[in-house]
């Protein structure tokens, strides 16, 4: 295949041997599952510059770039998972977070504000938030954080609303580029830019209170917090969206003993699981987590001093970037410990945080006494010890793919059934259907749409205790043709009340103690299924309609 004269793909047919047929390979920017892939391997690459140009720029020094370069590269395993799942919506979606959050650095430390400034953050604002919708909580995080800069008194109010007003400006763009995502109006990310643009505007009001500053600090503090919960409430009622309750509900599960089948799935998979223990010792062992506890306390130290300056009316000491930069680093801790999974907004920015061992304005004391050189090679070299060893061990981790069982699956769902037959499963099955048998699916891993969430249910329902007839009905209401059987969906448990039957247990305690219906449908399908295709790992059902 050319293009303007550069072939972009060559195939080979490939013989496997042990009676499998032969396949074509292609590879080259001209096939689509490369380009796919080259694309985020590019992005990413390119996210590295992008490091460097951020901990150059929060340090003060290229040797603050440095640093977090290689604690990224010492630290890899914790930083991303894209070299492992590239499809991931966050593989396109981090590395403009990386940009905007550099954007938002250069915002604060400005002292006049330029247009093209405000429009490249919309820009990567938009480009952050398109492939991802949880980018929302993490752009509410940042809102947060750059609001509690503004009530004590480190950014001005001018500069606070022009940042609220370009989030403002992406957040509609970005409603009408994902044609009309009603969840993005009713999130607590938009109710608390609407909550923080009210209080800016009703400012004169709040300095005519005759309270301590403290004081004033907190009523404003709570006022943000309640209101935009209440907002959020009021927004989401009105308008019926239910979209990302489950997101609420994972949180409610963290703290209490709530539960349901929803926050099962997502807590018994160990990615959305507490920070694993062993997590923050790996971050020892390459001497991350104790360089950034070191910047921490140095930047608390600062804000501590600068506090009794606030309160006496005098001139602040501290940059107000390290200011939210260290309230960011709390807020992606929170979300790190709560939920595994976002430990790779943690880590990275721990990686941007260790730059700053290089900042003279924090350690200019020592500086003074020992070349910044020195210092920053002999930790780098420290860092490198476990660093190094953890760069091997990713780099010895050579494989292939091959899911034969999925292949013989998926050649029959091509050649077997008609066009329009309608499948249904577990999740990640059903999003290989789609793209590769090119059938219609009931559910899909697209788990932010309410509707979506119940249709799952009632597919998962297969690995409940009900009767078979109950289950075929729904399934008819559903118009699904095909079923696709996995038991080790059965059978497999995580940890204890993680196996699926149990997770049914808590949503219909009724027919707890039956047989799982999964068991029953392995051993013998009819009268209500009938099995038309089995291999190894599934088993497909027909659902037999009256």
């Amino acid at each position: 295949m050319d293009m303007i004269g550069i072939q972009t793909k060559i195939c080979w047919t490939v013989t496997r041997g042990e009676g499998l047929s032969s396949i074509e390979s292609c590879e080259g920017l001209g096939d689509p599952a490369c380009f796919y892939v080259a694309v985020i391997f590019i992005l990413n690459g390119l996210m590295m510059a992008l490091f460097f140009i951020y901990g150059t720029y929060l340090s003060g020094s290229r040797l603050g770039g440095l640093v977090t370069v290689l604690c990224f590269f010492f630290n890899h395993g914790e930083c991303t998972r894209v070299m492992w799942t590239p499809p991931l919506r966050e593989s396109f979606s981090y590395p403009f977070l990386v940009l905007q959050m550099l954007l938002v650095t250069h915002i604060l430390r400005a002292t006049k504000l330029y247009r093209g400034s405000l429009i490249a953050l919309c820009i990567s604002n938009i480009f952050f938030m398109l492939p991802w919708q949880f980018a929302q909580f993490v752009l509410l995080t940042q809102i947060a954080s750059l609001f509690a800069v503004y009530v004590v008194g480190y950014i001005d109010t001018y500069k606070l609303r022009k940042i609220i007003y370009i989030h403002m400006i992406s957040l509609a763009l970005c409603f009408v580029l994902m044609f009309g995502n009603s969840m993005l109006l009713t999130s607590y990310y938009a109710s608390s830019l609407v909550i923080i643009w009210g209080m800016l505007a009703l400012k004169p009001h709040f300095v005519k209170i005759n309270v301590s500053e403290l004081s004033l600090w907190i009523i404003q503090g709570c006022l943000w917090l309640f209101g935009t919960i209440i907002l959020k409430y009021l927004t989401s009622r009105i308008f019926g969206i239910a979209d990302d309750a489950h997101i609420g509900n994972l949180l409610t599960s963290k703290f209490f003993s709530y539960k349901d089948f929803d926050t099962l799935l997502y807590t018994c998979a160990a990615e959305f699981d507490f920070m694993e223990k062993e997590t923050p010792l790996r971050y020892t062992k390459t001497l991350l987590l104790p360089a950034v506890l070191v910047v921490f306390i140095a930047i608390v130290r600062k804000i501590i001093s600068d506090m009794w300056s606030i309160l006496a009316k005098q001139q602040t000491h501290i940059r107000f970037d390290l200011v939210y930069h260290a309230l960011q680093l709390l807020a992606y801790t929170a979300l790190g410990i709560l939920i595994m999974r976002l430990k790779l907004f943690l880590t990275p920015h721990m990686c941007v945080m260790a730059s700053l061992i290089c900042s003279r304005q924090l350690f200019g004391w020592l500086f003074c006494k020992v070349h910044p050189g020195a210092v920053v090679f002999a930790v780098l070299a420290a860092m490198s010890i476990q660093g190094s060893a953890n760069l091997q061990t990713q780099w010895n981790i050579v494989g292939e793919f091959s899911n034969l069982p999925q292949e013989e699956l998926i050649e029959w769902i091509k050649y077997s059934t008609k066009p329009d037959a309608v499948f249904a499963g577990a999740m990640p099955t059903m999003a290989s259907v789609k793209l590769s048998a090119l059938r219609p699916v009931v559910n899909h891993p697209h788990y932010e749409d309410a509707g979506l969430r119940a249709r799952t249910k009632i597919v998962y329902s297969m690995y409940s205790r009900k009767a078979a007839e109950e289950v075929k009905q729904e399934l008819i209401k559903l118009k699904v043709n095909y079923y696709i059987l996995e038991e080790s969906w059965c059978i497999r448990r995580s940890k204890p009340g993680c196996s699926m039957p149990e997770i049914w247990d808590v949503e219909d305690p009724a027919n707890a103690g039956k047989t799982p219906l999964c068991n029953l449908l392995v051993k013998e399908s009819k009268p209500h299924f009938t099995t038309v295709f089995q291999n190894s790992v599934y088993k497909v059902l027909e659902v037999i309609k009256e």
